[in-house]
């Protein structure tokens, strides 16, 4: 009887050649996975760009004549404000903690990072109703003068400019603080030793070497200050600030006019490119290189009496006024109202905002996956420029965001609608556009970049020849990430997570423009309230927005100290 031969298990650079196969169709798709989220991204720039070129009804000659100018004007006068006073606030602050011993410094180095829990529109109603001529300072000095009306004496009014740039100001100097004590701490020891041996004093040891070092650093938690300053919109429609936000809400709500909200939009991403590329520019020939001893450690100068005072008051003021005063405000008002505060209600609102911040917390973690393992395995330029590309949404206002989400949206609610109208006689109404899908996917646009960039940093961290051991046992792309990486790069990965949350639910201008009718969260809540004058109903909901904002604090605040602790290892073992 015949016997037929045994057939030979495939060897092992069969094995290879087949992986090596399986590995570029499954490249290939992830290639195309990162292509298609940047195009979706993406949609919303070009639907603004496209309706403000091309409007149903043109009144960029009325805007040019009338309120553009002004929106421009108080926009730009806006930036400048927020921006010098949160510089001065963060690089003072940076710089006394990193070089000087006084009483408190420990706690002022983690604790000054707080006042980023804290919306911009939060600390305006807060010191609103405490400054304003009904509030409780200005009738105790009343009382105390005995003065009767506001003719009898002169008192700054917060509903100003100059009180939103304070505002600002107190709760955006985290970003200069942050970037900037972080180049303090890595510059060169022996290179200000160096400076001091030269006959530079300290103060010049400041201004001639450690601060033209970190203008890097400073660049980049400037043009953050300055986006989120073109972001916000609670703080400057309640005290009446003509900028260029407010003007796309007016244009649209109160005007009906889609198409001029879209072209002012279009002139905020403008001021947003201009942010972008002053920031490359300043730095386009920033390189600097340390030697080995960037990390030893310098002993940090001493203070008593009342130079250390001096210091200790440079970091408790923004502290106390960007986070202790407000949250103490808003835990007083929520105790003694409670009653009111808590209410079915509230208990919806926040299922809402809760609700909302995980979807797209969930969803910008999926996305963020697929685009940095994307560019890990497609070392091609298209896809690296697409992931770049994807980031734009973060960049964006949330006004100009609400505009470019509307516009696709309802142009595809309007199609199935006159589709479904024609063959079935039936009116499909709005799919997508006012409903929570609009809110969530603004969410995702805007807070993607939050998501892949953390996640970016952590599959970075990844020995590339995992992969290569993985592939060649045969593993597909898909399970590499979900085998190997993904217990890896978990700690990335939960703490984007909670970062995207945690913006979601501070998200004003675009939630309060895309949210479904009688659909609330909490962030919209103490809006509405505040600008009825009803802030103490609504402390409880704008306590609860704080108190979530801390934890990404706590778990930045922990990273910074850990970071520090590691690099100060090689300097002690010598």
């Amino acid at each position: 009887m015949q016997t037929l031969p045994q057939q030979s298990k495939p060897g092992f650079f069969s094995r290879m050649i087949m992986a090596k196969k399986s590995t570029d169709s499954g490249v290939r798709r992830w290639q195309w996975s990162v292509w298609l989220i940047a195009a979706v991204v993406l949609l919303p720039v070009l639907s603004v760009l496209w309706l403000s070129a091309f409007p149903d009804e043109n009144i960029w000659p009325h805007l040019l004549e009338t309120v553009l100018p002004d929106y421009v004007q108080s926009t730009l006068w806006l930036m400048l404000g927020v921006g010098v006073l949160s510089t001065w606030l963060g690089v003072s602050t940076a710089w006394v903690t990193t070089m000087y011993e006084f009483p408190g410094r420990r706690y002022f180095e983690w604790a000054l990072l707080l006042p980023f829990a804290v919306p911009a529109y939060v600390i305006a109603y807060v010191y609103t109703d405490m400054l304003e001529y009904s509030g409780q300072l200005q009738i105790w000095l009343r009382e105390v003068f005995g003065w009767q009306s506001a003719r009898d004496y002169w008192f700054p009014e917060i509903r100003s400019l100059g009180g939103a740039v304070i505002m600002m100001a107190l709760v955006l100097y985290p970003y200069v603080f942050m970037m900037v004590r972080a180049t303090f701490i890595e510059q060169s020891a022996s290179l200000r030793d160096a400076a001091r041996t030269l006959g530079c004093s300290r103060r010049e040891v400041f201004w001639r070497v450690s601060l033209p070092t970190a203008r890097p650093a400073l660049a980049v938690g400037l043009a953050l200050v300055l986006m989120e300053t073109l972001n916000d919109f609670g703080t400057v429609d309640y005290f009446a600030v003509r900028t260029l936000t407010a003007g796309i809400y007016d244009v649209w709500m109160n005007m009906g006019n889609i198409g001029g909200a879209a072209q002012i939009a279009s002139v905020m991403m403008l001021f947003i490119v201009v942010l972008i590329g002053m920031e490359r520019f300043s730095r386009r020939k920033q390189k600097q290189f340390s030697r080995g001893d960037r990390f030893k450690r310098f002993n940090r100068t001493k203070l008593s009496g009342r130079t250390a005072f001096v210091c200790w008051l440079i970091c408790f003021i923004p502290l106390a006024f960007g986070f202790l005063v407000p949250v103490g405000f808003l835990a007083r008002h929520a105790v003694v109202y409670f009653d009111v505060s808590w209410t079915p209600e509230f208990v919806q609102m926040s299922w809402n905002s809760f609700s909302l911040s995980a979807i797209a917390a969930l969803g910008t973690v999926v996305l963020g996956l697929v685009l940095a393992y994307g560019k890990r395995l497609v070392k091609v330029p298209s896809v690296q420029r697409a992931v770049a590309l994807s980031g734009l949404g973060y960049a964006m206002p949330g006004a100009v965001l609400a505009v470019g989400v509307i516009l696709p949206l309802a142009a595809f609610d309007n199609s199935i609608d006159r589709l479904f109208e024609s063959w079935f006689g039936i009116s499909t109404g709005l799919l997508l556009s006012g409903t929570v899908f609009a809110v969530v996917f603004a969410y995702m646009v805007r807070f993607l970049a939050v998501s892949s960039g953390s996640i970016e940093s952590s599959l970075e961290k990844v020995t590339p020849s995992m992969d290569m051991a993985a592939r060649s046992m045969g593993y597909s792309t898909l399970e590499i990430l979900y085998k190997i990486h993904l217990p890896i790069i978990k700690p990335g990965v939960l703490t984007a997570a909670l970062v995207v949350f945690v913006d979601c639910m501070k998200e004003l201008p675009a939630t309060l423009v895309l949210r479904p009718f009688n659909f609330d969260t909490l962030a919209t809540h103490v809006y509405q309230f505040a600008s009825d004058e009803l802030l103490e109903e609504s402390a409880l909901s704008a306590l609860v927005i704080v108190l979530v904002g801390i934890i990404p604090v706590i778990l930045l605040s922990r990273s910074i100290i850990a970071a520090r602790n590691e690099k100060k290892e090689p300097a002690s073992a010598e």
